[in-house]
């Protein structure tokens, strides 16, 4: 069967039709709201219906994006995940919505979505299931690829369970080709180097992934809680295989759900979250109820400062500088205005008081012989200018981030 799959996916990628990605979407990294973290798979409509992954909860939460000011802050994606469809295809292998949980079908509910403003991501599994156990895309793949098309889809994220990692090297390129195919424009997000990491599978080759993913997961799922933000943020300092290079507009890393809002981070450790993954030009994709979203959580998520550097068009990843005693952490983001970055100082400790951080410019690895001008960025407060060679000092509250711009003198 994998052999079979091989030869169909090396005839589909040998024709002249192939082509790179090159879709011009996700210039700056996606933003939006996905179900995952926050509803999983709730599928019991009877016992609670204002939970359930259905078409009424798609909806309120797109209303709620638009009252809200999400959509003018920027977040356009409403995306559904696992445990939408019918738990079978139809009589022609068609995906259908659950007749019960989405009876107006999912044509109907992107273009409900599309009158708000806002765009429809899907959930798909490049597997023979998905994760939960619904029909999955192998084999389908034109057909799902159609399907999405004709109901005006405008993000697939296609997932790994119930597959060969091995078989990934051909079958996302072949699902990027049916996309292309179709003449819909849909931004692809990929689980591709996740489960290569899972299954110990050399350091995947993120140079081929850019050219078929505009987005693409490559460490564990996060959890509700600050050690598993904290186990992303190591993964993404050390870096292997240097994939923070090839992010750019168009291609993103994508360290999955932000989980602002929700119930496992202290207020310090939701602004940590969402001034990392925007430093990192991550997708910056809420996973919360917005019906009751603590006002705290919505101004971290709504703070136009902080989500400018993540939509800096330059698209450029923070990358650590170093890490001091394993508590702080130096991170450094180069911005589309020439000679200014943005900076974040991460604090890992949780002793219950702030850190001290002295430093200077030169010891960061910046050049300018004026020197630079800082800016705190949440509270968008000057902080002062600083010589290139002059030490200032910085203190960190536990478990939290001082986040800056410098711009050149």
């Amino acid at each position: 069967m994998i052999m079979l799959f091989h030869l169909l996916a090396l005839c589909v990628l040998a024709s002249p039709l192939a082509q790179g990605l090159d879709n011009g979407l996700a210039l700056t990294p996606p933003m939006g709201w996905l179900s995952w973290e926050r509803f999983r798979c709730n599928v019991d409509c009877t016992n609670d219906p204002d939970n359930c992954i259905s078409e009424r909860l798609y909806m309120k939460m797109a209303d709620l994006m638009v009252s809200e000011g999400f959509r003018d802050a920027g977040y356009e994606y409403v995306n559904i995940d696992d445990c939408w469809p019918a738990l079978e295809r139809d009589s022609d292998g068609r995906l259908v919505a659950d007749p019960v949980r989405f009876p107006s079908g999912i044509k109907a509910l992107a273009q409900y979505i599309h009158s708000k403003g806002l765009k429809l991501g899907i959930y798909e599994d490049f597997g023979s299931k998905t994760c939960a156990g619904y029909p999955g895309s192998e084999f389908y793949m034109e057909t799902d690829a159609k399907t999405f098309a004709e109901w005006d889809v405008d993000m697939l994220k296609f997932d790994g369970c119930n597959s060969d990692p091995k078989d990934m090297p051909y079958g996302y390129p072949t699902m990027q080709f049916f996309m292309n195919k179709t003449g819909h424009p849909m931004v692809f997000s990929c689980e591709w180097p996740v489960y290569e990491l899972i299954h110990q599978l050399p350091v995947s080759n993120y140079g081929k992934i850019a050219k078929v993913c505009n987005l693409w997961r490559n460490f564990d799922d996060v959890t509700d809680s600050w050690d598993s933000v904290l186990s992303i943020v190591d993964f993404y300092g050390a870096n292997a295989g240097n994939f923070s290079y090839y992010a750019k507009p168009g291609a993103w890393n994508d360290p999955d759900m932000l989980v602002v809002g929700d119930f496992g981070l202290s207020y310090y450790q939701q602004k940590a979250q969402f001034a990392l993954w925007s430093l990192w030009a991550a997708p910056l994709m809420m996973s919360v109820d917005l019906r009751n979203v603590d006002p705290m959580a919505k101004q971290i998520l709504q703070n136009k400062n902080v989500i400018a550097i993540n939509q800096d068009p330059l698209g450029n990843q923070a990358i650590r500088l170093f890490e001091f005693r394993g508590s702080i952490s130096v991170w450094v983001k180069k911005l589309a205005k020439p000679g200014s970055a943005a900076i974040g100082i991460l604090n890992k400790d949780n002793q219950g008081t702030p850190t001290p951080y002295k430093t200077s410019f030169a010891d960061m690895g910046f050049s300018n012989t004026k020197g630079y001008t800082v800016k705190e960025v949440f509270e968008n407060k000057n902080i002062g200018s600083f010589g290139l060679t002059e030490q200032f000092t910085l203190y960190v509250e536990p478990t939290s981030i001082f986040l800056i711009i410098a711009d050149p003198n």
